[in-house]
């Protein structure tokens, strides 16, 4: 296999631009022999290879034989077995489609939202089943931060954005309110931005500055899970190296799970990496292996972009 030189995780590097995708292989990927792809494509669900040192770490969340329907005969996930390292930052890549944000929102259980989504197997957060009978969906939305792919601030002042959270769980207290706003906004990296206008909308917001609102809304109640959907899709280049640099930040106090089409964007901001295809994972591994040393050679073809 070949070694690619790809920026590391707090390593300064000009940010990439999300790429269309499509699953057959381009150029020189066609002659590559793909056992495990070609398996899969044939319907097969091949054993994952999954490095050993991402075993080897407390798990926050731990998924095993997860299986996700989307009605019938429409099968989305396959036999899912990761285990996402506590205080770590974990990436989900691979092609459109491949199930990268079906799975992120099976854990926080936004796919219950979908007529006809049926489970298998079972995901755990901090060894707690989220899909028992007896789970509050609410309560555990609230252990878990979420971001999505567009800005999604609340018609309402900035101040009430992050705050609204707390609000719906009852907290009324000014100065407790008042308190978690600003915390929330300087671990988001915004609050110098916006601290002389907590009561103006926050549509007046740029883009970029939406997204890191969003962000500090989602840590303002300390979820012990941050997910992130493609959190920088809809942002230029330069609001994408601060949402990447606050990850960097933020890393240190929350354990992050973040879908990515941006290889670049993976290789920097995350400590392990997922590899999925059609559903099913293929290779999960430390970031610095999967970019420079997979082992299998689809995972080397696609992280180098000769496929996908």
């Amino acid at each position: 296999m070949t070694t690619m030189d790809t920026p590391h995780k707090n390593q300064n590097s000009d940010s990439g631009m999300s790429r269309t995708v499509a699953y057959e292989p381009k150029g020189i990927a066609k002659t590559a022999n793909y056992k495990v792809i070609d398996a899969i494509r044939n319907g097969e669900v091949p054993e994952p290879t999954v490095h050993p040192s991402v075993q080897a770490p407390d798990a926050v969340i731990d998924v095993q034989n997860f299986n996700l329907y989307y009605n019938q005969h429409a099968k989305a996930l396959f036999d899912i077995r990761m285990k996402v390292p506590r205080g770590a930052v974990t990436a989900l890549i691979g092609p459109s489609g491949c199930g990268k944000s079906t799975l992120l929102r099976s854990i926080n259980r936004m796919n219950d939202l979908i007529d006809g989504v049926r489970v298998e197997g079972e995901i755990t957060l901090n060894r707690s089943p989220i899909y028992a009978p007896s789970v509050d969906v609410i309560e555990l939305r609230k252990r878990l931060g979420m971001v999505f792919q567009k800005p999604n601030p609340f018609p309402m002042s900035i101040f009430e954005n992050v705050v609204y959270p707390l609000r719906i769980d009852g907290e009324r207290r000014k100065s407790v309110l008042e308190e978690a706003c600003e915390k929330s906004l300087r671990a988001a990296a915004i609050w110098d931005e916006v601290k002389d206008r907590l009561k103006s909308s926050a549509l007046g917001l740029s883009g970029g500055q939406q997204q890191r609102l969003c962000i500090a809304r989602a840590i303002v109640a300390d979820p012990e899970v941050l997910l992130l959907d493609e959190p920088c899709s809809a942002l230029d280049p330069v609001a994408t190296l601060k949402i990447e640099e606050l990850i960097n930040e933020i890393s240190e106090r929350y354990t992050v799970l973040i879908v990515t089409h941006n290889m670049q964007q993976a290789a920097r901001v995350s400590d392990y990496t997922a590899f999925m295809y059609l559903g099913r994972l293929v290779e999960y591994g430390p970031t610095a292996q999967i970019f420079q040393k997979p082992k299998l050679i689809e995972t080397e073809h696609y992280v180098s972009g000769r496929f996908g």
